[in-house]
């Protein structure tokens, strides 16, 4: 009857505005929607549950600041040798390079890319986001916004400015903590959210300073979690469809109850515009290492000492484990934590502690939350058997970062033979230890397998081999235990990894 009765209605002013129009026709010659001179302006009354951020961005805004960072540059004349820019080890094309530049990191400052004619020192100014934690004047920012700085100026949402302190930072998240001293004065802060509770598709607010515009937002939705952009051994970063831009770094990401689920790091610029993907360190990550870093200053972080791979379905099979989980060691480093305790290479490493070990990144994210001279229980899988092994955890801190590894081409060697199957052809190592691939068929499995002449085989299925025959062995020993690959433990130079090949007829 509701319905039957407005189709009557709609009819009946349907056939009123018809007359009316024919009705103006007629008289006028020219039908307008002029209204009478006595008619009122015509307005809507607004939803009663309009959808909005308004609520959140006055609550919130007072807490976020801007972040000006002075520094000194080197002089133009000696930064090709000097100037360690943070991004100097990144690939051309790492989203990081593009992300929140500001100065003159590649040191050019006249049209067309030409030097400044004298080489001298030059002040530098940076600016990103950051905000408030604590009433008394502590902040988070991002460590790339305030590396080697030497002066900091927080500039509020009212405009006020003050000098800051810096009271700890750490390359590996990339977060920072400054201390403004306001005397008296009481800073409007936020706290961190729950991430554990986040789900894909919630509403995120961004506020922060992009392009030193000052106090700007822009909302979007929370993408993805998890993601690894290769910035560390610890990218957890949370994924953000917003229109987080330069100067945003540093800067919180909020949910709708106004707490901050993320600190923005990067975003994603194949042009070096933004683009809509932004990464955001997880609410559950910055709280961790801002307590450290108020506490003491810097972050003290466990260390194993292992160089790890991710395991494969295919090594799985190899090495008898009933799914892929965990982590191979592919070179436990001399004179560490692990080495210590007797982990090996072609050790899987599958728990920590009881607790399973999905992946390299995952046993890089566990070993970090340890402090240093913690004893932990490492769970390894080592000939056909899981083994617990404990280790005293040393301190990541006392790791040289610059140390890189090197390693000749090895000789080219003679009388080499035909691994059947395989489409290798090898020859005992110089060395005396383990057998060079000295050509190799393209089609094969082993090419297909990323196997590369120059590689030496060190090991099958955990076995030393010195000879085709101790290789033929080892694969026969593996077929005859029921399975389908060997896994072969390959070095090149000074790194070793590990690949499964198929075992014929299996």
């Amino acid at each position: 009857m509701q319905n039957l009765s407005h189709s009557k209605t709609r009819r009946r002013i349907t056939a009123a505005a018809l007359a009316a129009g024919v009705a103006g026709f007629a008289f006028g010659g020219v039908l307008t929607n002029t209204l009478p001179s006595s008619a009122e302006a015509v307005s809507v009354d607004a939803p009663q549950q309009q959808f909005g951020f308004a609520d959140v961005v006055e609550h919130v805004s007072p807490a976020v600041v801007s972040v000006r960072v002075r520094g000194e540059t080197k002089p133009v004349a000696s930064r090709d040798q000097d100037f360690q820019s943070p991004w100097e080890n990144m690939p051309e094309n790492h989203p990081l390079r593009r992300f929140f530049e500001f100065g003159n990191p590649d040191g050019r400052s006249g049209p067309q890319g030409r030097s400044a004619p004298r080489a001298q020192a030059r002040p530098s100014m940076a600016q990103g986001s950051g905000f408030f934690i604590s009433d008394d004047g502590y902040l988070v920012t991002n460590n790339h916004v305030v590396a080697d700085g030497t002066e900091f100026t927080i500039v509020t949402n009212d405009g006020k400015e003050y000098p800051a302190t810096l009271v700890g930072t750490d390359q590996r998240t990339d977060l920072a903590v400054l201390k403004v001293d306001g005397g008296d004065t009481k800073f409007t802060y936020v706290e961190f959210a729950d991430d554990s509770q986040l789900r894909i598709g919630e509403w995120v607010v961004a506020v922060g300073n992009p392009f030193g515009l000052g106090g700007s937002v822009t909302a979007g939705i929370v993408s993805a979690r998890g993601r690894d952009i290769g910035a560390g051994p610890y990218d957890d970063f949370l994924q953000i469809d917003a229109a987080v831009n330069r100067g945003n770094s540093g800067g919180p990401a909020f949910n709708l109850e106004g707490k901050v689920i993320g600190v923005n790091t990067a975003i994603y610029s194949p042009s070096g515009g933004n683009v809509g993907i932004a990464f955001a360190i997880p609410s559950s990550t910055a709280k961790s290492v801002v307590e450290s870093l108020r506490e003491n200053g810097s972050v003290q972080r466990g260390w194993l000492g292992v160089q790890i791979a991710p395991i494969s379905d295919d090594i799985a099979d190899a090495v008898g484990l009933s799914d892929d989980k965990g982590a191979i060691v592919t070179l436990p480093e001399s004179d560490t934590p692990a080495a210590k305790a007797g982990i090996q290479t072609g050790d899987i490493i599958t728990a920590v502690n009881g607790e399973t070990v999905a992946g390299p990144r995952e046993l890089a994210k566990m070993i970090a939350t340890f402090r240093p001279d913690t004893e932990v229980d490492i769970t390894i899988w080592r000939d056909n058997a899981a083994q617990d092994v404990k280790v005293k955890l040393g301190d990541i801190s006392s790791l040289d970062e610059a140390a890189s590894l090197s390693g000749g081409a090895p000789a080219v060697p003679t009388d080499a033979s035909a691994l059947a199957g395989y489409g290798l052809k090898l020859t005992p190592s110089d060395e005396g230890d383990g057998l060079v691939v000295t050509d190799l068929d393209q089609s094969s499995e082993a090419a297909n397998k990323g196997v590369q002449v120059g590689d030496v085989i060190v090991a099958v299925n955990g076995k030393e081999v010195r000879s085709q025959k101790d290789v033929e062995d080892a694969i026969k020993a593996a077929s005859d235990a029921g399975r389908k690959a060997a896994l072969f433990q390959l070095r090149t130079g000074d790194q070793n990894r590990f690949v499964a090949l198929p075992i014929a007829g299996s």
